[in-house]
């Protein structure tokens, strides 16, 4: 069974702040990224003690260059930095996989379940599809299913486990944190270790097709930028077209349509 794992950082236990998701701060550097990698880890482990026989991580956060490999399981491999296809946090995702998960994922953008609630970056104040709140798991979780594959585990703060549910009934969710304004509480590292481990067990013991999302027919996006000049400058794009001054919309029945979009646009 092959298992593909998208590893994020600001769904990690405690995270707070932004510093603490870049290299060159104290916390990042000496913390974060080490629980980071055993919260990917303890997930690793989860599965290959449910008969997982090959994973896949991608680590995709920031430079894409996070995760600490030798802390790993020696029967995953990694996929770093980015491959600058349209996939992006889901690069090295094909047909082949049977189940697909996500640790450390946050609450997307325009919403208030951690501190550091965003859409694939800053320049952005929310991504609609649909006319509802796209989040990072949003956005890879259809990309899964484009491929086929369900999406069977994810890992983070509260608000992004309640929203995966909504799209993915029979998901296993694993909260390790819970925002309130610009703070964070966060379960104690070895217990988010612990829970994590616990969850993708859970996830691989009952029937994972259950978890295959069923695309919509067609994509109807929205994208809000902070500054008016990058609404200006992308709605050249081709196909895209001016909501308002800060606002561009794009439509399209192809999925993969919609990632090119995102890809360049974003």
């Amino acid at each position: 069974m092959k298992l593909f794992i998208s590893a994020d950082i600001e769904g990690t236990a405690g995270i707070a702040d932004w510093g603490e998701t870049s290299p060159g701060n104290s916390l990042y550097d000496n913390y974060f990224v080490k629980q980071m990698t055993k919260e990917v880890s303890s997930a690793c482990k989860g599965a290959l003690e449910s008969g997982v026989s090959e994973i896949l991580i991608k680590d995709a956060h920031d430079t894409a260059r996070n995760l600490i490999p030798s802390e790993l399981p020696e029967q995953a491999r990694i996929l770093r930095g980015w491959t600058g296809l349209p996939c992006s946090m889901m690069a090295g995702l094909d047909s082949s996989f049977d189940a697909a998960a996500m640790t450390g994922y946050h609450t997307c953008g325009a919403s208030n379940g951690s501190p550091l609630a965003h859409t694939m970056n800053l320049d952005t104040e929310y991504i609609r599809i649909n006319g509802e709140l796209a989040s990072e798991f949003m956005i890879n979780a259809y990309f899964a299913a484009y491929q086929k594959v369900p999406v069977i585990f994810i890992s983070g703060d509260e608000m992004i486990c309640s929203l995966a549910k909504n799209i993915c009934p029979h998901i296993t969710a694993v909260p390790v944190s819970r925002g309130i304004g610009g703070a964070s509480i966060g379960l104690h590292p070895a217990e988010a270790v612990r829970r994590i481990e616990a969850g993708m067990k859970e996830a691989l013991s009952g029937d994972i097709s259950k978890c295959l999302i069923t695309l919509p027919s067609s994509f109807h996006v929205e994208v809000r930028y902070r500054e008016h000049k990058k609404a200006l400058f992308n709605s050249y794009f081709p196909g895209a077209e001016t909501v308002d001054m800060k606002t561009i919309s794009f439509t399209a029945d192809d999925y993969m349509d919609v990632l090119k979009f995102f890809m360049f646009c974003l």
